[in-house]
């Protein structure tokens, strides 16, 4: 009979073999504060128009240059479970917002470092976290004091250019005038006069080659595909769109068919043919002169198409089809019949054109309110085009913040100096032992401007000792100057760096709630992972004859 060995007593002895477990300030509290003082650190570098960039090489080995903090996390796959937490603070300030998912990781840092110092000096972690809600709750009361000014109005794109080109700048410093006047033009010809704006109807379209400032904006939709047919070209398009393959009608039954002589077999081919031309021919005759296909197109019905003089398109996503009927007011029909006009979308212009050596199929409007624009962005190389189109994505989605609430605040570090001194005095009023949790509060927002500083090679101290003094005179707009020699200020409003209100709001709450989970946790007990031992993973050659022989291997490097 085997040796039974005892457990040692205590909480182990309760779990199973393997399982781990970490309680206390020192194993479970610092441990998470370490790692997501890693992470903040990560992404601190990247922070602002100077920021560095990250290469990341994710599990599919597809390689991401960017500086977005919310590309780099989602790439990055972060395993630590209080890490995680403030990656989920950052998506959701992605969701909710759209920007300032870097802005959530910095802050939520600077608060757990700065909690990890109050717990060290003794207090504990119930003071700590009452002094950070008191505080947060306190900064979103001033935040609104903040606020320097608010879109006058949304339709005019010389005003949207202006408020949007501080969210491009921190990902395109230098292409940003230009990158901003795109999106505003894009975003201004879709925004109706009702104000309810979907970020989905700004596209993007990529196109190899050129540069950044070749890049342009219509209404209506590029595809990067190429027509099927000969025409290549209708002007004021009828267009008619099915969700099905352009191909003649399968029948729903099985059948066989003899055929006795040679004549019955020329009959029977003529049949399928006179069919297929008869719906081309119907389709023609309801006056549409474009067919867009979500399937394959057959080659006879493509001869049939060529001869009544109908445009094909054929769009392999049925994401594609469903935008290009909201853009053309038309219903993608399930099968081959002749559209209603009902059913039929119009389009001004319906064109193939070549844009460096890449074909594409143009829809386009000559007015300006369609339902949908697209940007088409040019670049030397596709990794410079992703983070091209994240600009884009950061400048849609400020213009639908602003859409919901138009006030603006200062940005540069403007805001953060003028929180941190007015929720510092705010925390000598406070009697308790959380005022020292309300001023490492007040000192955590100091971690935005340093960054922005040693990002651009500034010293930190220095800047934001500067900063304060402006401040203390009353000129509550003064922020970092990346232009500017050494650690230089000026006034943001003057400037034109400003930030949506909400932007800051959502991160603040965020990043303080964060903060204050991953506090919240004293004891960390892992379970032992399911399942045996993993498998060694073999390694077949690529060039297999049978597919059972190496069942999921596609490596093609050893």
């Amino acid at each position: 009979m085997a040796l039974h060995v005892p457990k040692a007593p205590g909480f182990a002895q309760m779990l199973k073999d393997g399982a781990k477990h970490y309680s206390g300030l020192e194993e479970a509290v610092f441990r998470n504060i370490k790692a997501c003082k890693e992470l903040s650190q990560t992404t601190r570098t990247a922070y602002g128009p100077n920021g560095m960039n990250k290469m990341v090489i994710n599990h599919l080995e597809k390689l991401f240059v960017t500086n977005d903090a919310a590309t780099i996390l989602r790439e990055l796959e972060v395993q630590h479970p209080a890490a995680k937490m403030i990656v989920m603070a950052s998506h959701m300030q992605e969701q909710e917002v759209g920007d300032g998912t870097n802005f959530v990781l910095v802050f939520a840092g600077a608060l757990l470092e700065l909690a990890e110092e109050l717990l060290r000096m003794g207090l504990s972690v119930s003071e700590v976290i009452e002094g950070y809600q008191k505080a947060c709750k306190k900064t979103l009361e001033i935040l609104s004091d903040c606020v320097c000014s608010s879109a006058e109005n949304l339709h005019d794109v010389k005003e949207v250019t202006a408020l949007i080109r501080t969210a491009v700048m921190s990902k395109q410093y230098g292409n940003e005038d230009f990158l901003a006047n795109l999106i505003a033009q894009a975003c201004v010809s879709i925004f109706p006069e009702s104000g309810n704006f979907n970020v989905d109807n700004v596209r993007v379209c990529k196109i190899l080659g050129c540069g950044v400032t070749a890049s342009s904006m219509l209404h209506g939709m590029v595809f990067k595909k190429e027509a099927e047919g000969d025409v290549t070209s209708v002007k004021d398009a009828k267009i008619a769109v099915f969700s099905c393959p352009f191909d003649c009608m399968v029948t729903e039954t099985k059948g066989t068919v003899l055929i006795k002589n040679a004549k019955e077999l020329m009959d029977f081919s003529k049949g399928e043919e006179d069919m297929m031309e008869a719906q081309v021919k119907a389709i023609k005759d309801s006056g549409a002169n474009v067919v867009v296909t979500g399937g394959k197109v057959a080659d006879m019905a493509l001869h049939y198409a060529n001869k009544y003089n109908l445009m094909v398109v054929r769009l392999s996503s049925k994401f594609d089809l469903r935008r290009l009927c909201k853009t053309l007011g038309s219903i993608a029909l399930p099968r081959l019949t002749a559209p209603t006009p009902d059913e039929m979308g119009h389009c001004d212009n319906v064109y193939t054109a070549e844009v460096g050596d890449t074909q594409v199929v143009i829809f386009k409007h000559e007015k300006e309110d369609g339902i949908i624009s697209t940007v088409v962005i040019r670049g030397s190389t596709d990794n410079l085009m992703d983070d091209i189109e994240r600009a884009v994505d950061d400048g849609v989605n400020t213009f639908k913040v602003l859409v919901r609430d138009k006030r603006l605040v200062p940005g540069a570090g403007a805001t953060e100096i003028e929180l941190a001194k007015q929720i510092t005095s705010y925390g000598e009023s406070c009697p308790g032992l959380e005022q020292y949790s309300i001023k490492k509060f007040a000192e955590a927002f100091e971690a935005l401007p340093r960054s922005l500083a040693e990002n651009s090679g500034v010293k930190g101290s220095e800047l934001i000792s500067k900063m304060y003094s402006a401040h203390h005179d009353g000129n509550k707009n003064i922020g970092f100057d990346i232009e500017g020699e050494g650690p230089a200020v000026k006034d943001m409003l003057e400037a034109g760096i400003l930030e949506p209100h909400l932007v800051k709001y959502w991160g603040i709450k965020m990043a303080t709630n964060a903060a204050i989970t991953v506090l919240r946790v004293d004891q960390i007990i892992m379970a032992k992972a399911a399942g045996g031992p993993k498998a060694p993973k073999q390694r077949g050659h690529w060039d297999k004859d049978e597919w059972d022989e190496a069942p999921d291997n596609f490596e093609t490097h050893h």
